[in-house]
């Protein structure tokens, strides 16, 4: 009899914590169609929450887009945090990349194979490597911004030249250190400008409004050049990368893609899921059409991915029918969930004592504590 009490408090608990996240499964909740800041996490398609994420404002999902494709897998040993993508402008099919923070300052070359082909170092006294980018002439900026305690007086861009030939070497740099006009940021993508060079950067928050800050025209060596805050970002972003028309960017975040509009206001246009990954790195692809997406941890895959364009028809809000028959539809199977749910609890209150109740009660409330645990883990 006691098995079977907790079988059906079991079944009870997950029934009724089913019911709860139903809303979530079925469709976007209601702020979605605002693109309202969720704490805590970004809802792609299927409603799946992200650490660090925003709800998109409904009609910004891509037409369906082909199938991502697997480029090539990094296996060098050396290359175990990969944070960042950029593709050469020098050597076709040749992306730099750079570890996180914990490595000195040096930069992967990394063929269409996935095979390290070429390592510039660079004596620079790096923290937190975020961020890659080269720009049409050949330079390679390499983003020392990530500062995840907030700390920093101050961040580093080092600049080295595409080498000449594609083999390991020393190579010289540049630094410009840059400061925020309020107060110190986490950030991990670095923008560069296709036409102006002008430099961009994105800070990363979990929740709330992260921002782009933009660079001086013509940065000073000399001393610490001061940021502008241009505009609001989505949080959770990991990196980003201008599309060669200079007037698109990407921005990636752990789940998903979106492309930008260009602007004093950077607009998203449209996002698409990505593979599930520890997902820190896009560039620019194969084809003008494309970006390479990355991630973190040994053996990282590195995948083509469609850039996403807004579906066709696609507006600011679903359309009423489409928010009635879904509300209505999630609403019903809500109530049939709590139904079962409860019905399970009133056989097991019926069938044992007070006494042993009591006792089972607080078993139920840990099982339902985690269970909402696991499905916090299953969703990062």
């Amino acid at each position: 009899m006691t098995l079977l009490r907790k079988t059906l408090a079991i079944v009870a608990a997950a029934l009724l914590s089913l019911a709860g996240v139903t809303l979530s499964i079925a469709g976007p909740p209601t702020a979605a169609a605002a693109g309202v800041d969720v704490p805590g996490g970004v809802a792609p398609p299927g409603g799946v929450v992200a650490p660090g994420g925003v709800v998109p404002p409904a009609g910004t999902w891509a037409d369906d887009p082909p199938k991502p494709k697997k480029l090539f897998t990094i296996r060098d040993k050396r290359v175990d945090e990969s944070s960042g993508l950029a593709k050469s402008q020098k050597y076709e099919g040749v992306w730099w990349t750079v570890n996180d923070s914990g490595d000195t300052a040096r930069v992967f070359g990394v063929n269409s194979e996935g095979k390290v082909k070429a390592v510039l170092t660079f004596k620079a006294p790096v923290r937190d490597v975020e961020a890659i980018a080269v720009d049409r002439q050949g330079t390679i900026y390499i983003g020392d911004i990530g500062d995840n305690r907030s700390s920093r007086d101050f961040i580093a861009v080092y600049t080295i030249p595409e080498p000449d030939r594609l083999e390991d070497q020393q190579v010289k740099y540049h630094r410009y250190d840059f400061e925020y006009p309020d107060g110190a940021h986490n950030a991990e993508t670095l923008l560069v400008q296709p036409e102006t060079r002008r430099l961009y950067f994105v800070t990363k928050v979990k929740s709330g409004k992260a921002a782009f800050y933009s660079a001086p025209a013509e940065p000073s060596r000399a001393g610490v050049n001061r940021l502008t805050r241009m505009a609001d970002a989505p949080s959770g972003i990991t990196d980003g990368t201008f599309l060669p028309d200079g007037r698109r960017l990407v921005l990636r975040s752990y789940v998903d893609i979106a492309t930008l509009s260009w602007g004093p206001k950077p607009k998203v246009q449209a996002r698409a899921a990505v593979p599930l990954a520890q997902g820190e790195s896009v560039a620019a692809g194969p084809s003008s059409s494309s970006v390479v997406v990355g991630s973190e941890g040994v053996n990282s895959v590195v995948y083509q991915v469609q850039v996403p364009t807004k579906k066709a028809g696609a507006t600011a809000s679903p359309s009423p029918n489409a928010a009635t028959d879904g509300g209505n539809a999630n609403h019903n199977l809500r109530w049939i969930l709590v139904g079962a749910g409860a019905f399970a609890l009133l056989i097991a209150f019926i069938t044992f004592p007070a006494g042993r109740r009591e006792r089972d009660d607080a078993m139920i409330e840990q099982q339902r504590v985690l269970d909402q645990d696991q499905r916090k883990r299953s969703t990062v």
